[in-house]
């Protein structure tokens, strides 16, 4: 993600924080230095919200973690001055794995205040619990364990409030969809969350103005989500071969960059893959040419720029498959592969020009694919994934 800077990588996830992180340290920097003047008490509320956000990095490795044990991997975990952002591959078909996932994270949290809870009841047990501490060396920071007790267990309750995309909002399209399709589910639990940013919003400009951004973020969210939903209702049953771009032009490893940037400005692929006699052995992404051409100039050849490893998918596939794989910030273009050979390229351009005739055509294309499929000897059934952004 951009503007972000990795902390570090834990059981196999990498874990950021996004600069305007950094706003919340200044506010909160600012706003205690204004009612103490305290330099002890800015390091002490300071080094609080950072221990808080430890905590909720805990919280999101809960549903990390959890996703993981229903088969699905999770990109990354991003800290933002709201809360916590986990960017799993996809949500899954399955509303009890989505509702174990969503609750998951809560559960955490109120683990992480039992855990607390029981640190200040062991410091303060009878002999000879006490006997092993210095009760006056541990009396400085029983306020602040017990505040962050508190705090988690506000973090566990606040996020099983209905406000969809947030845990309590999945917990309750996990439910509805077990009761209807996926589809309206979705927009039920969509319309209750935007209900709920409109009460944060007007909660957020009475008293806390960052209830305001967290109201924005769940009303873009809801909004996404119910969009999403509606599309993979939409491109259910559908092949990649049907959205595939046949009409493409490759590049050898040994051509120049300057070459490539002639293809690119003389027409409308942006994105090329490189063929060695015949075989498949790169990309180069609008990106990187840019990139590169910036760094060694257009002399360059190819293979100095072109990326070697990229997923690839084919012309069989269900066309969610696809669109999962896209979902990645770092992929434009995915190949599309047949009997070991590459014939075209899906990219999220011409999805969308798919997706734009669908809808003038009120969706026949859709009828009559999952009809020609139903018919089809020679075609498996539809396979059905999901993804969220």
């Amino acid at each position: 993600m951009k503007w972000s800077w990795r902390l570090g990588r834990f059981a196999g996830i990498d874990v950021y924080v996004h600069a305007t992180f950094l706003i919340l340290i200044a506010w909160l920097v600012l706003t205690e230095w204004q009612q103490t003047h305290s330099t002890r008490a800015v390091v002490g509320a300071v080094l609080f919200i950072l221990s808080l956000f430890a905590c909720v990095v805990i919280h999101e490795f809960g549903h990390a973690l959890a996703a993981r044990h229903s088969g699905i991997a999770t990109r990354d975990i991003i800290l933002l001055p709201i809360g916590g952002v986990s960017r799993m591959e996809r949500i899954p078909d399955n509303p009890r794995q989505e509702l174990w996932i969503a609750l998951a994270g809560p559960l955490v949290s109120l683990a992480v205040a039992a855990a607390l809870w029981f640190f200040l009841w062991a410091v303060h047990a009878p002999a000879p619990m006490n006997q092993m501490v210095q009760l006056d060396s541990w009396a400085k920071i029983y306020p602040f364990v017990a505040q962050l007790m508190v705090a988690n267990g506000i973090l566990a309750v606040f996020n099983l409030l209905p406000a969809f995309p947030m845990d309590g909002g999945r917990i309750f399209r996990a439910v509805l969809a077990r009761r209807m399709d996926y589809s309206r589910a979705t927009r039920v639990a969509a319309n209750i969350g935007q209900g709920m940013a409109v009460i944060f919003a007007l909660a957020g400009i009475i008293g806390n103005p960052f209830l305001v951004l967290v109201a924005l973020f769940i009303w873009i969210g809801a909004g996404q989500e119910a969009a999403l939903a509606e599309m993979k209702t939409a491109l259910e049953g559908i092949r990649v071969s049907q959205v595939t771009v046949t009409d493409f032009k490759t590049i050898s490893p040994s051509d120049t960059l300057a070459h490539a940037v002639q293809l690119m400005l003389h027409g409308s692929q942006q994105d090329f893959p490189v063929v060695d006699a015949g075989r498949l052995v790169g990309i180069l992404t609008r990106r990187e040419l840019l990139k590169a051409l910036s760094k060694s100039g257009p002399d360059s050849s190819v293979s100095n720029a072109m990326r070697k490893e990229y997923p690839i998918i084919s012309s069989s596939d269900a066309l969610q498959t696809a669109v999962e794989k896209l979902q990645d910030p770092e992929c434009r273009v995915l190949p599309v592969m047949e009997a070991g050979c590459l014939v075209g390229l899906f990219t999220l351009e011409n999805l969308g020009e798919f997706v734009l005739v669908q809808s003038a055509l009120s969706s026949p294309i859709i009828a009559s694919t999952q009809q020609t499929q139903r018919t089809s000897p020679d075609r498996d059934g539809p396979r059905h994934s999901l993804f969220i952004a």
